[in-house]
This record gives C-alpha cells, structure tokens and sequence, in this order.
C-alpha cells in the first residue's frame, strides 16, 4: 500500500539509515518498510467502522461513499481555491483543514493543541504532510500526500527557551517548499501560526495570507460522495441518540447519559464530540450549561447538542430535548417547545438555493419577545468537518462587518432554535442538518421530535 498516487513525481522522504548485518538477517531499511506496510494495513481507516455500523448503513439504504474520489474532489476544490487568491500554496495545522486536505488523522484532539503535524499543499506541485515522529503510515491510505517528512515542532513544550532556533529550522523547510513549487510566487496561506513563525517566513522572503478563507471555502461545497459520508455519520449519531433516550430514567445523572452519546459514536467509528451541552430541569434555561453531576428528575426537559464528530470525520450537529418519566408535560413546557418547533419548521422552509444570506436572516422567525433575550447566537450555520462558514446571526444581531452570500446546491446548513423565558425555569433546544439543494432543500436528520411535547 503507498500514499504516492500513480504517476505521481513526488517521491517520500523517509530518514531511514542502511543496515546489513551481513548474516543474512533483514536490513534496517526492510524491516522498516514492513513495519510500515504492516502499520498502514491495521490503519482504522483501511479497517473501516465495523460490522454494527454497516448493518445500519445498509439499513438505511445510504451507499459507501467513494473515498479516493472524495479525497480528489477536496484536493482540488483546495487548489481551486488557492488560484483563485493567487497563491502558491496553503500551510495547514488545523487538524480538521488537515483531514480534509489528506484524509487522514492522527490524535486529533492532542494537535489542535499541541502543533505537531502540519500539512503543504501547493497549488501546482506536491501534497506534504509534516507528521508525528514515526507516523510515516498513518497517510498510506489516502492517494493524495505524496510525501510524508517528520514534522519539526517548535512549541514551548518541546523548544523550552531555545525556540527561536528551531523556529529558524522550521522556516527554512516551509520556505524551500514554496520556493521549489511556488513557481516565483512567494504567497503563502496559513490557517493557524504562531507569530514567530509568520514573523521567520516574512525574513525568508515569503507573504502570509489567510488560509482560514482559502479552507471554509474549498470546504462549502460538498460532492456527492461527500453527503454520502455525511448521512453515514448522521445515521451513526441518530443510532447512538436512540441509545440515550433508552437509558434515560429519573435518577440518572446527566454526565451518565452524555456518556452513552460518547459511546454509541465511539463503537460506531465516530472520532469525537465538541462539546458537553446537555443539561436538565432548571438548568436547561438559560442555555449553554454543559453537563454535570446533577440527578435527572421525574418531569424534567432534558436538552442536548451532539456537536459530535463522527465517522469519516463528518459532523453531525443536531439537538433534541426529552421529557424524563412517564408523566404529561406541563403547559409550559409544551409551550416552549411548540415554539421552537414551530421556528424550526418555518425557517426550514426558506432555505433554498439563490436565496441570500441577509434576505434569509431577514425572512426568517425569531424567538417571541419574552425569550428573545435568552436566543440562540445563530439562526443558521454551515456544517462538514465540523462547523464551518457561514454564519447567520438574527436579523437584530446582523452588523456591518456581518458578511452576505448566496446559499448554493451542496451546501449543508443547520438550522438552530433555542426558547426559554428569560428568568424562566426551562428551555427547550432543537436543530436539524440540511442540505441545500438545486430545488429546495433536503433535511438530513431525521430523529423523532418528542410526541408528548408536541402536544400530538
């Protein structure tokens, strides 16, 4: 197995050193190479996301996605991109910009924090994936990185006071790269550094750009084989909500029952969740709690956001709430989420293609006056890898620095409610996936409202 792609003239830099033991035995170099190709075969990626997985998947009647034409489809909306800007390639350290550009992961959590891996895509010349030390076989998979090399890491962790040095080091790499691809263009893009390394690739000759802009819109427009992998990861998420409603039962705490969304994404393939927003009873108002020790009472809305991550990397962002026990929910809360529902079916409704973001924004309902001062921050926003642009605030909360756009077919927004009285002892919180489609829109999620809440 090889991440070289055929044809390919960009060949791997490996630091492997020759070995013969003269005895017969296999060399250094060999035994690396095995390794390696032993590694790459057992990657999660080459395993997939196991037998409870596909079965729903089948189930679902949501084909395989086609992942090598996934993986070229996001390559070159990347370099689309960057030609249109001008540049001469993009420097990622964003681990989700990173999934997308190579597919492939590598602790994903511990280098959004810790900048350990990072990626070169030039806009004409080769993919390079800076990794981990000896994690050479974790791209194997992917067709698109056609070298990997060990990436040079100058945070304080490992650089202490010495830094500035290896900075210097690191620059030196970054900078023969754009050199050697760039074509005489010295633009580079770069989604997150530090400023010492900006600061060290201006004195080597380079200009540095906002790759975050050249990502979130490489990334907007989802293929075919793209929204495959999204309902995949939603039918993960909804089977994985169904376990959690079935748990559900006074007494329970709510960190008791967040943790079976964490398991139910987990034993699906799922990568991880964003946040911990679950709340219960009066902690479901105002909103933003996330989840605690508390008991769940008999008789108490129990609210949620997935924000999860899972498989295939895609986000499924929904929301639900829940009645615990058995009995019949007060006025109030019926009300409250007759509201929510109620926004969330109308502003649904709007979101079509051609239509613009301000014009969206304002057509679109908002929370009654007694719980506007309790809304949620945003009416829409984008979804893929996680949440992307845009970003539709209330009408009331659109400023001048707020941008405006046209929403296009394969686009994927959520649409978001949350209604609590201000002051009040509840809330309710409730969001559905949608695509945007050459006719219309198409909603993605599909997880029941709850019945005696509607009212139904």
């Amino acid at each position: 197995m090889t991440g070289t792609p055929s044809g390919s003239t960009f060949g791997r830099h490996r630091k492997i050193m020759p070995f013969d033991s003269g005895d017969g035995a296999p060399s250094e170099t060999a035994l690396r190479q095995a390794s390696r190709e032993k590694a790459a075969s057992l990657n999660s990626h080459v395993l997939g996301y196991g037998a409870l997985a596909e079965a729903e998947w089948a189930a679902a009647g949501i084909a395989a996605p086609d992942l090598p034409a996934m993986r070229r489809y996001r390559l070159d909306r990347i370099r689309a991109e960057l030609k249109r800007r001008d540049l001469a390639g993009v420097l990622l350290y964003d681990p989700v910009n990173i999934r997308y550009a190579t597919d492939s992961t590598n602790m994903q959590l511990w280098v959004a924090h810790n900048p350990t891996r990072h990626c070169f895509v030039a806009t004409e010349g080769p993919v390079v994936l800076f990794d981990y030390f000896s994690c050479e076989h974790l791209s194997d998979h992917s067709g698109v990185v056609d070298e990997v090399r060990p990436a040079v890491s100058w945070m304080y962790l490992y650089s202490g006071d010495l830094t500035d040095r290896k900075v210097e080091r690191w620059a030196a790499g970054i900078a023969e790269l754009v050199r050697a691809h760039g074509g005489g263009n010295a633009r580079l893009a770069v989604d997150h550094l530090n400023p010492e390394g900006a600061a060290a690739l201006v004195r080597l000759g380079l200009s540095i750009h906002n790759g975050e802009a050249v990502m979130e819109n490489a990334r907007l427009i989802k293929s075919v084989d793209e929204i495959l992998a999204m309902r995949r990861a939603i039918v993960a998420c909804e089977a994985a909500m169904g376990e959690m409603q079935a748990a559900l039962r006074p007494g329970l705490s709510e960190n008791e029952l967040w943790a079976e969304l964490h398991r139910g994404n987990v034993v699906r393939g799922g990568e991880w969740i964003e946040t911990r927003l679950l709340s219960s009873g009066p902690r479901t108002n105002p909103w933003f709690q996330e989840c605690s020790s508390r008991p769940i009472e008999a008789g108490d809305l129990v609210a949620f956001d997935t924000d999860l991550i899972g498989p295939y990397g895609f986000c499924a962002d929904l929301s639900r709430t829940w009645l615990c026990g058995d009995q019949r929910p007060s006025n109030e809360q019926r009300d409250l989420y007759r509201i929510a529902a109620d926004q969330i079916l109308a502003n649904t409704d709007l979101m079509r293609s051609g239509v613009t973001f301000r014009d969206l924004v304002d057509r679109s309902s908002v929370p009654p006056a007694d719980c506007f001062a309790t809304r949620y921050g945003v009416l829409y926003h984008g979804v893929g890898l996680a949440d992307e642009y845009p970003t539709l605030p209330h009408a009331a909360d659109w400023t001048d620095d707020t941008p405006d756009g046209v929403l296009e077919p394969g686009t994927v927004l959520c649409v978001e409610s949350y209604i609590g009285r201000l002051g009040g002892h509840e809330g309710v919180k409730i969001e559905e996936q949608i695509l945007i489609t050459a006719t219309g829109n198409e909603k993605l999620s599909s997880y029941p409202l709850d019945e005696r809440l509607l009212g139904a």
